[in-house]
């Protein structure tokens, strides 16, 4: 095992693979818990009126903004509430962040075990609570763009070592982004400390079996010692607030897709899309969070602009109410992204010792992301030297639905 440099010009250490460790677990539910009433019945889930989630503790309501019967969106609005007051923390750095969000109704089918319009909103409040900026680079004036993109392509190397589910290290991802946020003057000689920090912080949460405080210190080689990491999770934590249950760009992904596999049965549950075809677009998506201007987009938008690079857009805006205007920035930002990955060799889904075959699929995989990303970004040149500046506002129209999106 090696420390992480950040030079311009280094690259992810290797690392030798170690023994695999026990993974007798199921993969998380794709949607949040929701509170099981026992007294509704399943028939009933389309007849309910829409004040009735007002009755749950929320942060928001959602409000009609539709004819009856319309399909026209609705708004998220702002609405009195006690943690209101407690917005900004002792650095200044603003925790929630409020702005209309249009949204269709829930396209969840009915759930059996909740609300699928309670669990809906509960999603999208948690996009305006766990905020995320690129902007805490300025912060940072010894910090550059790719000194994160070689940290986290470390974390996803580890993860893979210690087979870490993608959610453990996108929720390490979503930590180290919002914590570099509330701090200022960070050295890049204490990157690696909070990046394994944070993967050590999310493995608790998220792992069934996660590994020992000594395994994180000893991928460092020596970099950061288990007192370190302990004081550095103690200081992340308290500097988040406690608020470590963000949805994350991969469980929203796991919600559209699998809503878009749906049939006959409509238990959301048991997954039913095809493994190769989410490692594709994870794939995607484990490259462009490596690059900081991922964080102009919230996670659930990112989501869908990588599922609408490998199916149609009214597929997309069916799972996820998401319209062309709201997601098409992103998907043409992302679009040198999927060509890079395209012309790439194809990822295969890999063996796990002790990782049954339906599980597999959610084991955090690692390629050469760095000389990817270096791809990307000579793609982003070309195509801004090629666009003309009618052409730089964007695709005003969403495709056909025999059509992927543009790739440029």
């Amino acid at each position: 095992m090696h420390s992480l440099h950040f030079s311009e010009t280094s690259s992810s250490t290797r690392m030798s693979r170690r023994s695999g460790r026990l993974q007798a677990k199921n993969e998380n539910a794709i949607a949040p818990r929701a509170r099981v009433t026992r007294k509704r019945k399943s028939e009933d889930c389309h007849k309910r009126k829409p004040g009735v989630a007002a009755t749950i503790k929320q942060s928001y309501e959602i409000q009609n903004r539709w004819a009856p019967g319309g399909g026209s969106p609705c708004i998220l609005i702002e609405t009195p509430h006690k943690e209101m007051e407690a917005t900004t923390d002792l650095s200044g750095f603003k925790q929630f962040r409020f702005k209309n969000l249009f949204i269709k109704p829930s396209p969840l089918p009915c759930l059996s075990w909740g609300s699928s319009e309670d669990v809906w909103i509960k999603m999208l409040n948690k996009e305006l609570k766990y905020v995320h900026d690129k902007s805490f680079l300025t912060q940072h004036p010894k910090l550059q763009p790719k000194m994160r993109a070689i940290l986290l392509d470390w974390l996803l190397e580890v993860s893979e070592v210690y087979t870490l589910h993608r959610e453990t290290f996108y929720l390490a991802q979503d930590f180290f982004d919002r914590f570099m946020s509330t701090q200022e003057n960070i050295n890049k000689n204490r990157l690696q400390l909070i990046g394994i920090t944070s993967l050590f912080i999310a493995s608790k949460i998220e792992e069934i079996y996660p590994p020992k405080l000594h395994e994180f210190a000893y991928v460092t080689d020596g970099a950061c010692s288990e007192e370190d990491i302990l004081d550095m999770e103690l200081f992340v934590v308290k500097a988040l607030n406690w608020n470590l249950c963000p949805e994350t760009v991969i469980s929203w992904l796991k919600l559209y897709i699998q809503v878009a596999s749906l049939k006959d049965d409509p238990d959301v549950l048991l997954p039913r899309f095809s493994q190769e075809t989410f490692i594709q677009i994870t794939q995607l998506l484990d490259l462009c969070i490596l690059d900081i201007n991922s964080l102009d987009y919230q996670y659930g938008i990112l989501a869908a602009a990588a599922f609408c690079h490998f199916t149609s857009f009214e597929v997309v805006q069916k799972v996820s109410g998401l319209t062309w205007d709201t997601i098409s920035n992103c998907v043409n930002w992302m679009a040198p992204f999927a060509k890079t990955v395209r012309e790439g060799s194809t990822v295969e889904l890999k063996e796990f010792k002790k990782v049954s075959t339906e599980d597999r699929h959610n084991i955090q995989t690692h390629t050469d992301y760095l000389s990817l990303l270096g791809a990307a970004h000579q793609k982003q040149q070309e195509s801004l030297g090629r666009l003309s500046p009618v052409s730089l506002g964007g695709i005003l129209t969403p495709p056909k639905s025999t059509e992927k999106p543009p790739t440029h």
